[in-house]
């Protein structure tokens, strides 16, 4: 993609690191929804031995129709982020089916942030042998982002509800003009001379969590994604965003997905991930 990075053969990473392949895919169709994630170890953790930190998972919840869904990107300095990003999103899908069962109408998307966050801090227990962790314990071994939502279907087009902690970030794609809106705000203003890499992730809660809903409406996709993807992707306007607008027009293969977001571009060596949400009176799978 443009100007590719150096070419050369991934190596494994470390011998406890099996339960995180190199890369991993899903898909599937509701009656009124279909699904799509992958996510693929960056180049710069194939060279240096590293697993891949990002994390993907969604649920079918039957009752309501609704796709749940969370992606996590661990954060490189904590030292077993990739379990981190692994339990974070299996709490919060954990959390949001819970509560669709409980209560269809109403998500508490501060109690899903908490849930995830607790699992965090249980897995930090459990690390130091029963010692009561610390914030920077937690912190130094499973520090994640998370972006976690549910889409439900409705007559007048699929209302997708996401909250973040961190700087994960979220998109809607309308298809037919090839064109990309954020559904949250960017990392850095618009004058800004340096883009931060600084971000609050989990086991940090903030009050209130960060949250939006959207309708898709049309041929519009809604997609939830790590840096990895978003920062190739810039505005969606160069080659990353005709590229996906392309081939996301209609639900590919999850492994035609993972093929696609193992782009091979300068200096875009990080762990990427996408889940991609359509609904299906729109764009029925091939």
């Amino acid at each position: 993609m443009g100007t590719p990075g150096p070419e050369f053969e991934a190596r494994p990473p470390g011998p406890y690191d099996f339960d995180f392949p190199d890369t991993e895919c899903d898909g599937w169709s509701t009656a009124l929804l279909s699904l799509r994630f992958a996510s693929v170890r960056g180049a710069g953790h194939r060279y240096y031995r590293r697993p891949r930190q990002d994390a993907a998972r969604a649920a079918a919840h039957e009752p309501t129709g609704s796709v749940v869904f969370a992606v996590a990107d661990g954060v490189s300095s904590a030292t077993n982020s990739e379990f981190g990003a692994v339990e974070a999103c299996r709490a919060a899908i954990e959390m949001l089916l819970h509560q669709l069962s409980q209560d269809p109408g109403r998500l508490d998307f501060q109690a899903v942030a908490g849930h995830a966050a607790e699992r965090l801090w249980q897995l930090a227990e459990w690390r130091l042998s029963g010692r009561e962790p610390e914030r920077g314990d937690v912190a130094g071994l499973y520090a994640t982002t998370l972006v976690a939502g549910v889409v439900r279907p409705h007559p007048a087009g699929p209302v997708a509800e996401i909250c973040r902690v961190g700087d994960s970030g979220g998109w809607v794609l309308d298809s037919a003009g090839g064109r990309y809106r954020p559904l949250f705000g960017p990392k850095t203003g618009p004058d800004a001379l340096v883009v931060s890499n600084e971000v609050t992730p989990l086991p940090h809660v903030p009050d209130p969590v960060e949250h939006t809903s959207t309708r898709l409406t049309g041929r519009q996709v809604l997609l939830i994604c790590t840096d990895g993807f978003e920062d190739p992707l810039g505005d969606g306007d160069g080659q990353v965003g005709a590229l996906f607008a392309r081939h996301l027009a209609a639900p590919p293969s999850a492994l035609w997905l993972a093929h696609l977001l193992d782009f091979s571009r300068e200096t875009f060596d990080d762990d990427r991930t996408l889940l991609a949400v359509w609904p299906r009176a729109t764009a029925e799978p091939r």
